[in-house]
């Protein structure tokens, strides 16, 4: 059981009794106690206070306190102790920004943490914590098991509410299927007194039924909610490091490394199609069943028919990311801010500005607007698609969410499903926004670094994503629509 803020606040507690007199009785498991107090560093001059690390490790989001934890504190205390890796036996516990502190590893980290006791907590605004209401709402739940405590009488300052933040997590956690309960108190003020009277209720409720596992629950009444139970994210085994993915007519997958192109089988692994000479950028089928390729490399789109001959379609084009409609193909253009547009029947390219240098594209179910992505920018775009397939009214559209510590969401591939939600892959996972532009719910990244994502399968049913230059799947309620198909109208779109 790791607590955040040393053996004051365990013993503010009476923590190391309390812990010694339930292991006895065997209402809870044996456990290790960790007490850490935050960092400081001295000023070097004894009349002067040090630089006081407590609220930058505690209340900031993000996976640095987590990594402290994971690759500093505990191999230190497993020189002297045998210290299980079940995220299973692991606790996590604090106070005020400890209790922050103590959910945000957790939620970071869920395979490392699965129980957490949080009193007081500073779910405000000291450092983005008011962001976690949100973001519980939205994220594919997790494994965690969280019981928060506070009181009426908790600040309200210039951060926040912490009696009405407290009252948001537990809200959230609710409304997002998680194994949560709470204990409130009545007046009090921003200290341990309640926190006290609770502490063994609390603990015996963290480890009831174990050593059975604390398992992820799902929301039933989010708006957007496609995951199926009992279908996580699964690895297509293979050597060969993955860039980009593209869906065929039937559904089969079709996946890029930097010179070659595969196709894949969930069972069976990788098969060579076309390889080039150059770099691959981006890949995509259009109607006539041609696979087409673009080359950074040597600066043009090539295609490959049924029969694997290779036909250059369009010269001096670095096209990093491209979506294939009937009237010809959408591309970003890998250097400059600007999305270009080859016209099938003219063998002309348009090009049009953009705000920030672009990523992924993807065409709307309909076939009538044209999404954008960028690296450098914090919104996503939307196009009108014009009869002749030149983009009008280009606007800010699609509010993506940011992790904690960057500057941009960091969004690459896209793809749509049938009902005009738009699936991104972001620095944070794949954010599913809504016709208007709104982020509904964000699937937990397989690894890190999202690099595209499409939807396939015989029933079009099937999320595929590539993380980390690995390839993975699962089974999601959704249909996807190809965009070189014929148009599909989606549902009214709620306001």
């Amino acid at each position: 059981m790791i607590v955040q803020d040393g053996l004051s606040r365990a013993t503010g507690w009476n923590l190391p009794h309390t812990l010694d007199s339930l292991i006895d009785k065997k209402e809870i498991p044996v456990i290790i106690g960790i007490f850490i107090d935050h960092g400081k560093v001295p000023s070097g001059d004894n009349d002067h206070y040090p630089r006081y690390n407590r609220s930058v490790e505690y209340d900031a989001l993000g996976d640095t306190y987590a990594r402290f934890l994971l690759e500093e504190m505990l191999p230190e205390v497993e020189r002297s102790y045998n210290l299980s890796k079940n995220p299973n036996d692991r606790s996590i516990a604090g106070a005020s920004s400890g209790a922050i502190c103590a959910f945000n590893a957790a939620w970071e980290r869920p395979n490392e943490f699965r129980r957490v006791l949080s009193t007081i907590g500073t779910y405000v605004g000291l450092r983005g914590g008011n962001e976690y209401a949100t973001l519980v709402r939205k994220t594919e739940p997790k494994p965690l098991r969280v019981f928060l405590e506070d009181g009426t009488g908790d600040l309200n300052i210039y951060a926040g509410d912490w009696w009405i933040a407290n009252q948001g997590m537990l809200s959230a956690l609710t409304f997002a299927g998680y194994d949560v309960t709470h204990a409130w108190g009545e007046g009090g003020g921003h200290d341990s007194k309640h926190a006290i009277t609770i502490i063994a209720d609390a603990l015996k409720w963290l480890w009831k039924d174990y050593p059975a596992p604390v398992a992820a629950h799902r929301s039933s009444s989010a708006s957007i909610n496609p995951v199926l139970e009992g279908e996580p994210w699964r690895e297509i085994d293979s050597d060969i490091k993955i860039k980009n993915l593209t869906i065929d007519q039937h559904g089969e997958l079709f996946a890029s490394s930097k010179q070659a192109v595969f196709h894949v089988n969930k069972e069976t692994g990788l098969t060579l199609v076309s390889k080039l000479k150059g770099e691959v950028g981006s890949i995509g089928f259009s109607g006539d069943g041609n696979l087409y390729v673009s080359d950074l490399q040597q600066r043009k789109i090539v295609s490959f028919d049924q029969k694997q001959i290779q036909h250059d379609v369009a010269s001096n084009v670095r096209a990093l990311f491209m979506t294939i409609s009937p009237k010809g193909i959408y591309f970003s253009d890998a250097g400059d801010a600007r999305i270009g547009f080859f016209n099938f029947a003219k063998k002309t390219i348009q090009y049009f500005s953009t705000p920030a240098h672009p990523t992924g594209l993807s065409i709307s179910a309909e076939q009538t607007f044209l999404n954008v992505g960028f690296r450098d920018g914090l919104f996503g775009y939307s196009y009108k698609i014009a009869e002749d397939g030149s983009l009008l009214y280009g606007q800010d559209y699609i509010h993506y969410h940011i992790p904690y510590g960057k500057p941009f969401p960091e969004v690459q591939g896209m793809t749509t499903d049938s009902d005009n939600v738009l699936y991104s892959a972001t620095a944070m996972g794949i954010q599913a926004s809504d016709q208007l532009g709104r982020v509904n719910f964000i699937f937990s990244k397989p690894a890190d670094n999202a690099v595209d994502v499409k939807l396939g399968g015989t029933g079009f049913d099937i999320l595929y994503a590539v993380c980390g230059g690995k390839i993975f799947h699962r089974k999601i309620k959704a249909r996807g629509a190809l965009s070189w198909q014929p148009a599909i109208k989606p549902p009214k779109p709620g306001m």
